[in-house]
Protein backbone atom coordinates (compact mmCIF):
# COMPACT_ATOMS: atom_id res chain seq x y z
CA UNK A 1 0.00 0.00 0.00
CA UNK A 2 1.27 3.48 -0.81
CA UNK A 3 2.18 5.73 2.13
CA UNK A 4 2.92 9.43 1.64
CA UNK A 5 4.58 11.69 4.21
CA UNK A 6 4.92 15.45 3.97
CA UNK A 7 7.24 17.22 6.39
CA UNK A 8 10.74 18.37 7.19
CA UNK A 9 14.18 17.01 6.38
CA UNK A 10 16.90 18.66 8.44
CA UNK A 11 20.46 18.63 9.67
CA UNK A 12 20.48 18.33 13.46
CA UNK A 13 23.08 19.06 16.09
CA UNK A 14 22.23 17.33 19.35
CA UNK A 15 23.90 17.10 22.74
CA UNK A 16 22.85 14.72 25.50
CA UNK A 17 24.59 13.61 28.71
CA UNK A 18 25.75 10.57 26.74
CA UNK A 19 27.34 12.20 23.72
CA UNK A 20 27.08 14.77 20.98
CA UNK A 21 26.37 14.71 17.25
CA UNK A 22 26.71 17.56 14.76
CA UNK A 23 24.99 18.07 11.41
CA UNK A 24 23.38 14.63 11.42
CA UNK A 25 20.35 13.61 9.39
CA UNK A 26 17.08 14.66 11.04
CA UNK A 27 13.65 16.11 10.43
CA UNK A 28 10.17 14.74 11.05
CA UNK A 29 9.73 13.32 7.54
CA UNK A 30 13.09 11.58 7.79
CA UNK A 31 12.42 9.79 11.07
CA UNK A 32 8.90 8.90 9.94
CA UNK A 33 10.04 7.53 6.58
CA UNK A 34 12.87 5.40 7.95
CA UNK A 35 10.56 3.83 10.55
CA UNK A 36 7.71 3.27 8.09
CA UNK A 37 10.02 1.80 5.43
CA UNK A 38 10.27 -1.43 7.45
CA UNK A 39 6.57 -2.01 6.83
CA UNK A 40 5.67 -0.57 3.43
CA UNK A 41 6.85 1.62 0.56
CA UNK A 42 7.11 5.29 1.49
CA UNK A 43 7.09 8.46 -0.60
CA UNK A 44 8.49 11.66 0.90
CA UNK A 45 7.59 15.26 0.12
CA UNK A 46 10.10 17.72 1.59
CA UNK A 47 12.69 20.37 0.72
CA UNK A 48 16.44 20.63 1.32
CA UNK A 49 19.15 23.04 0.27
CA UNK A 50 22.00 22.57 -2.18
CA UNK A 51 24.27 21.90 0.81
CA UNK A 52 22.38 18.71 1.70
CA UNK A 53 24.92 15.85 1.64
CA UNK A 54 24.60 13.33 -1.17
CA UNK A 55 25.37 10.60 1.35
CA UNK A 56 22.04 11.33 3.03
CA UNK A 57 20.20 11.13 -0.28
CA UNK A 58 21.89 7.81 -1.00
CA UNK A 59 20.92 6.58 2.47
CA UNK A 60 17.24 7.46 2.00
CA UNK A 61 17.24 5.60 -1.33
CA UNK A 62 18.93 2.60 0.32
CA UNK A 63 15.98 2.43 2.73
CA UNK A 64 13.60 2.13 -0.25
CA UNK A 65 12.20 5.59 0.42
CA UNK A 66 10.95 7.21 -2.78
CA UNK A 67 12.28 10.78 -2.87
CA UNK A 68 11.07 12.09 -6.22
CA UNK A 69 9.18 14.66 -4.16
CA UNK A 70 12.31 15.82 -2.31
CA UNK A 71 12.94 19.30 -3.70
CA UNK A 72 16.52 20.55 -3.76
CA UNK A 73 16.39 24.33 -3.66
CA UNK A 74 19.19 26.87 -3.87
CA UNK A 75 20.22 27.77 -0.32
CA UNK A 76 20.85 26.06 2.99
CA UNK A 77 19.02 23.09 4.49
CA UNK A 78 16.83 23.50 7.59
CA UNK A 79 18.97 23.16 10.73
CA UNK A 80 18.03 22.52 14.34
CA UNK A 81 20.24 22.35 17.42
CA UNK A 82 19.16 21.16 20.85
CA UNK A 83 20.42 19.86 24.17
CA UNK A 84 19.03 17.41 26.74
CA UNK A 85 19.80 16.98 30.41
CA UNK A 86 19.42 13.75 32.34
CA UNK A 87 15.66 14.21 32.17
CA UNK A 88 15.35 13.26 28.51
CA UNK A 89 11.69 14.26 28.44
CA UNK A 90 12.78 17.90 28.36
CA UNK A 91 15.08 19.64 25.91
CA UNK A 92 16.38 23.12 25.21
CA UNK A 93 16.33 24.39 21.66
CA UNK A 94 19.61 26.16 21.05
CA UNK A 95 19.04 27.24 17.46
CA UNK A 96 16.48 26.89 14.69
CA UNK A 97 17.40 28.01 11.17
CA UNK A 98 14.55 27.29 8.78
CA UNK A 99 16.51 28.31 5.66
CA UNK A 100 14.85 26.84 2.52
CA UNK A 101 12.19 25.18 4.69
CA UNK A 102 10.80 28.63 5.55
CA UNK A 103 9.14 28.86 2.12
CA UNK A 104 8.23 25.19 1.81
CA UNK A 105 5.04 24.81 -0.24
CA UNK A 106 4.42 21.11 -0.92
CA UNK A 107 3.36 20.30 -4.46
CA UNK A 108 2.43 16.70 -5.10
CA UNK A 109 3.41 14.83 -8.23
CA UNK A 110 0.59 13.05 -10.02
CA UNK A 111 1.58 9.67 -8.56
CA UNK A 112 1.53 11.12 -5.04
CA UNK A 113 -2.03 12.34 -5.49
CA UNK A 114 -3.12 8.69 -5.68
CA UNK A 115 -1.67 7.80 -2.26
CA UNK A 116 -3.97 5.68 -0.11
CA UNK A 117 -2.32 6.52 3.21
CA UNK A 118 -1.11 10.00 4.10
CA UNK A 119 0.75 11.39 7.08
CA UNK A 120 1.05 15.14 7.53
CA UNK A 121 4.07 15.71 9.75
CA UNK A 122 4.58 18.81 11.86
CA UNK A 123 4.27 21.73 9.44
CA UNK A 124 1.97 24.75 9.09
CA UNK A 125 -1.65 23.49 9.21
CA UNK A 126 -2.40 25.63 6.14
CA UNK A 127 0.13 23.54 4.22
CA UNK A 128 -1.26 20.35 5.73
CA UNK A 129 -4.70 21.33 4.48
CA UNK A 130 -3.34 22.07 1.01
CA UNK A 131 -1.93 18.54 0.85
CA UNK A 132 -5.30 17.07 1.85
CA UNK A 133 -6.85 18.98 -1.04
CA UNK A 134 -4.26 17.59 -3.46
CA UNK A 135 -4.67 13.91 -2.57
CA UNK A 136 -7.55 12.42 -4.52
CA UNK A 137 -9.15 9.83 -2.23
CA UNK A 138 -6.97 8.61 0.65
CA UNK A 139 -8.24 5.69 2.71
CA UNK A 140 -6.58 6.96 5.88
CA UNK A 141 -5.04 10.34 6.65
CA UNK A 142 -3.31 11.41 9.88
CA UNK A 143 -1.51 14.51 11.10
CA UNK A 144 0.87 15.74 13.78
CA UNK A 145 1.35 19.25 15.16
CA UNK A 146 3.11 21.25 17.90
CA UNK A 147 2.38 24.02 20.39
CA UNK A 148 3.59 26.75 18.02
CA UNK A 149 0.75 26.00 15.58
CA UNK A 150 -1.76 25.62 18.43
CA UNK A 151 -0.88 29.15 19.54
CA UNK A 152 -0.44 30.85 16.17
CA UNK A 153 -2.67 28.97 13.70
CA UNK A 154 -5.37 27.66 16.01
CA UNK A 155 -8.40 28.05 13.73
CA UNK A 156 -6.49 26.73 10.71
CA UNK A 157 -5.31 23.74 12.72
CA UNK A 158 -8.80 22.90 13.93
CA UNK A 159 -10.07 23.07 10.34
CA UNK A 160 -7.39 20.61 9.26
CA UNK A 161 -8.07 18.32 12.24
CA UNK A 162 -11.71 18.10 11.19
CA UNK A 163 -10.71 16.57 7.84
CA UNK A 164 -8.39 13.75 8.93
CA UNK A 165 -9.00 10.26 10.26
CA UNK A 166 -6.36 10.34 12.98
CA UNK A 167 -4.55 12.97 14.99
CA UNK A 168 -1.21 12.23 16.66
CA UNK A 169 0.21 14.56 19.34
CA UNK A 170 1.85 14.45 22.75
CA UNK A 171 0.10 14.81 26.09
CA UNK A 172 1.06 18.45 26.73
CA UNK A 173 -0.09 19.44 23.24
CA UNK A 174 -3.35 17.60 23.82
CA UNK A 175 -4.05 19.55 27.00
CA UNK A 176 -2.95 22.81 25.38
CA UNK A 177 -5.18 22.43 22.32
CA UNK A 178 -8.23 21.41 24.36
CA UNK A 179 -7.54 24.00 27.08
CA UNK A 180 -8.24 21.24 29.56
CA UNK A 181 -5.76 20.03 32.24
CA UNK A 182 -7.31 16.57 32.54
CA UNK A 183 -5.91 14.43 29.72
CA UNK A 184 -9.00 12.23 29.34
CA UNK A 185 -11.35 15.23 29.12
CA UNK A 186 -8.92 16.93 26.74
CA UNK A 187 -8.90 13.91 24.47
CA UNK A 188 -12.68 13.81 24.41
CA UNK A 189 -12.79 17.45 23.36
CA UNK A 190 -10.38 16.83 20.49
CA UNK A 191 -12.33 13.78 19.30
CA UNK A 192 -15.32 16.10 19.02
CA UNK A 193 -13.29 18.22 16.59
CA UNK A 194 -13.59 15.48 13.99
CA UNK A 195 -10.88 12.78 13.96
CA UNK A 196 -12.04 9.20 14.44
CA UNK A 197 -8.78 8.27 16.17
CA UNK A 198 -6.69 10.29 18.61
CA UNK A 199 -3.23 9.03 19.53
CA UNK A 200 -1.57 10.69 22.52
CA UNK A 201 2.17 10.12 22.92
CA UNK A 202 3.47 10.11 26.50
CA UNK A 203 7.17 9.46 25.94
CA UNK A 204 8.63 7.01 28.46
CA UNK A 205 5.08 6.46 29.78
CA UNK A 206 3.77 4.95 26.55
CA UNK A 207 0.82 6.04 24.43
CA UNK A 208 -2.96 6.24 24.52
CA UNK A 209 -5.44 5.63 21.73
CA UNK A 210 -8.85 7.27 21.98
CA UNK A 211 -12.04 6.79 20.00
CA UNK A 212 -15.50 8.08 20.90
CA UNK A 213 -16.24 4.83 22.69
CA UNK A 214 -12.94 3.41 23.90
CA UNK A 215 -9.50 4.08 25.36
CA UNK A 216 -6.46 1.85 24.82
CA UNK A 217 -3.24 2.25 26.78
CA UNK A 218 0.11 0.90 25.62
CA UNK A 219 3.33 0.97 27.65
CA UNK A 220 6.64 2.22 26.36
CA UNK A 221 9.19 -0.44 25.51
CA UNK A 222 11.69 -0.68 28.41
CA UNK A 223 15.07 0.56 27.17
CA UNK A 224 18.08 0.47 29.48
CA UNK A 225 20.25 2.83 27.43
CA UNK A 226 18.28 5.77 26.07
CA UNK A 227 20.85 7.76 24.11
CA UNK A 228 18.93 10.44 22.18
CA UNK A 229 15.12 10.91 22.18
CA UNK A 230 15.14 13.24 19.15
CA UNK A 231 12.72 11.96 16.52
CA UNK A 232 11.16 9.31 18.75
CA UNK A 233 7.65 10.70 18.23
CA UNK A 234 8.08 10.82 14.46
CA UNK A 235 9.49 7.28 14.46
CA UNK A 236 6.47 6.21 16.51
CA UNK A 237 4.19 7.74 13.87
CA UNK A 238 6.15 5.97 11.13
CA UNK A 239 5.70 2.57 12.75
CA UNK A 240 2.04 3.30 13.44
CA UNK A 241 1.21 4.40 9.90
CA UNK A 242 3.55 1.87 8.31
CA UNK A 243 1.71 -1.03 9.92
CA UNK A 244 -1.67 0.38 8.92
CA UNK A 245 -0.56 0.83 5.32
CA UNK A 246 1.02 -2.64 5.24
CA UNK A 247 -2.12 -4.38 6.46
CA UNK A 248 -4.70 -2.13 4.79
CA UNK A 249 -6.74 -2.59 7.97
CA UNK A 250 -8.20 0.57 9.51
CA UNK A 251 -10.25 -1.11 12.25
CA UNK A 252 -9.80 -0.06 15.85
CA UNK A 253 -8.37 -3.47 16.71
CA UNK A 254 -5.60 -3.03 14.16
CA UNK A 255 -4.97 0.53 15.36
CA UNK A 256 -4.09 -0.97 18.73
CA UNK A 257 -1.53 -3.25 17.10
CA UNK A 258 -0.24 -0.24 15.16
CA UNK A 259 0.32 1.61 18.44
CA UNK A 260 2.60 -1.23 19.57
CA UNK A 261 4.53 -1.22 16.28
CA UNK A 262 4.95 2.53 16.61
CA UNK A 263 6.28 2.03 20.11
CA UNK A 264 8.75 -0.56 18.82
CA UNK A 265 10.18 1.83 16.23
CA UNK A 266 10.50 4.62 18.80
CA UNK A 267 12.42 2.23 21.05
CA UNK A 268 15.00 1.59 18.33
CA UNK A 269 15.23 5.30 17.54
CA UNK A 270 16.26 6.43 21.02
CA UNK A 271 19.17 4.01 21.27
CA UNK A 272 21.46 6.07 19.00
CA UNK A 273 21.82 9.54 17.50
CA UNK A 274 19.89 10.50 14.36
CA UNK A 275 18.22 7.55 12.63
CA UNK A 276 21.14 5.19 13.32
CA UNK A 277 19.15 3.19 15.85
CA UNK A 278 16.71 2.17 13.12
CA UNK A 279 19.36 1.18 10.59
CA UNK A 280 20.09 -2.47 9.84
CA UNK A 281 17.33 -3.89 12.02
CA UNK A 282 15.30 -6.79 10.72
CA UNK A 283 11.83 -8.22 10.96
CA UNK A 284 13.01 -10.62 13.68
CA UNK A 285 14.12 -7.78 15.98
CA UNK A 286 10.92 -5.83 15.32
CA UNK A 287 8.67 -8.80 16.02
CA UNK A 288 10.59 -9.73 19.17
CA UNK A 289 9.96 -6.30 20.67
CA UNK A 290 6.35 -6.34 19.47
CA UNK A 291 5.81 -9.69 21.22
CA UNK A 292 7.35 -8.38 24.43
CA UNK A 293 5.05 -5.35 24.36
CA UNK A 294 2.03 -7.54 23.69
CA UNK A 295 2.91 -9.67 26.70
CA UNK A 296 3.20 -6.51 28.82
CA UNK A 297 -0.45 -5.62 28.10
CA UNK A 298 -1.67 -9.22 28.49
CA UNK A 299 -2.60 -10.13 32.06
CA UNK A 300 -3.36 -13.78 31.21
CA UNK A 301 -6.50 -15.85 31.56
CA UNK A 302 -8.85 -15.34 34.48
CA UNK A 303 -8.87 -17.93 37.25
Amino acid sequence: MTLLVVGSVALDSVKTPFGEAREVLGGAATYFSVAASYYTSVSMIAVVGTDFPKTHIDFLKSQNIEIDGLEIREGKTFRWAGAYGYDLNERDTIDTSLNVFENFNPKLLEKHKESEYVFLANIDPVLQHSVINQVESPRFCALDTMNFWIDNKNSELKKTISEVDAFVLNDSECRHLAEEPNLIKAARKIIEMGPRILVVKKGEHGALLFTKENVFSAPAFPIEDVFDPTGAGDSFAGGFMGHIAKTGDITEENMRRAILYGTVMASFCVEKFSVEGMVNIGEKEIEERFSMLREMVNFGSEN
